[in-house]
């Protein structure tokens, strides 16, 4: 069973990125539904992204309150183990809260549930990459550096000079992901998620 972590800040997309990657691996068939399940990890109590997930007709399950990099571990755990004897999916598309660390999350999986075929995708933004730079560049470095693809989302919101800093700046944190240039409200290159989907 593959479990993609899918990381990045807040607002990068990755709720986009979510709806178009599942929507590639069930196809047409609306009978492989259950082929896929959401993961949804928020820090507080209503979840706007888990609405428009389900108004898309996808199995979402929850874990509020917490990160489950660092507080919610056993949660996690025991949601994994939950959606795997209720659906028993092919599929585990998690989308991490913004602060999140996905290697930490992939480590606990890991861990208690070491069958699980585990990867990381990470979301990031073009247009504000620069100005978050900064104040988030621990953070920012911690989603990246174990991330085995990264998707520079928004690419058509910037300049091919600024694409080419912001490109520049964030292999600096990884040079080993493959790197795939995306604008996730438009459609997204079959390409890319056979990337993440193959990704180990």
């Amino acid at each position: 069973m593959k479990v993609i972590i899918l990381g990045g800040f807040l607002g990068s997309g990755k709720t986009s990125v979510v709806i178009q990657l599942a929507r590639h691996v069930i196809g047409a068939d609306s009978e492989n539904r259950t082929k896929v399940v959401i993961l949804e990890n928020e820090i507080g109590e209503v979840s706007i992204d888990d609405k428009i997930l389900q108004n898309s007709g996808y199995e979402v399950a929850n874990l509020f309150s917490g990160c489950v990099c660092c507080t919610m571990a056993g949660e996690l755990v025991l949601g994994l183990h939950k959606i795997i004897e209720d659906f028993n999916p092919e599929l585990i598309i998690m989308e991490a809260t913004g602060v999140a660390y996905p290697e930490n999350i992939r480590k606990t999986i890991n861990h208690s549930l070491p069958d699980l075929d585990c990867s990381i995708t990470c979301v990031t933004d073009a247009k504000r990459w620069l100005r978050l730079l900064r104040p988030m560049e621990m953070l920012l470095e911690g989603q990246l550096d174990a991330a085995e693809v990264i998707l520079i989302n928004k690419v058509d919101l910037v300049d091919e000079d600024s694409l080419s800093k912001v490109e520049d700046s964030i292999r600096t944190f990884n040079s080993n992901a493959q790197f795939f240039n995306i604008s996730a409200t438009q459609r997204i290159d079959p390409i890319v998620f056979e990337a993440i989907l193959g990704a180990k």
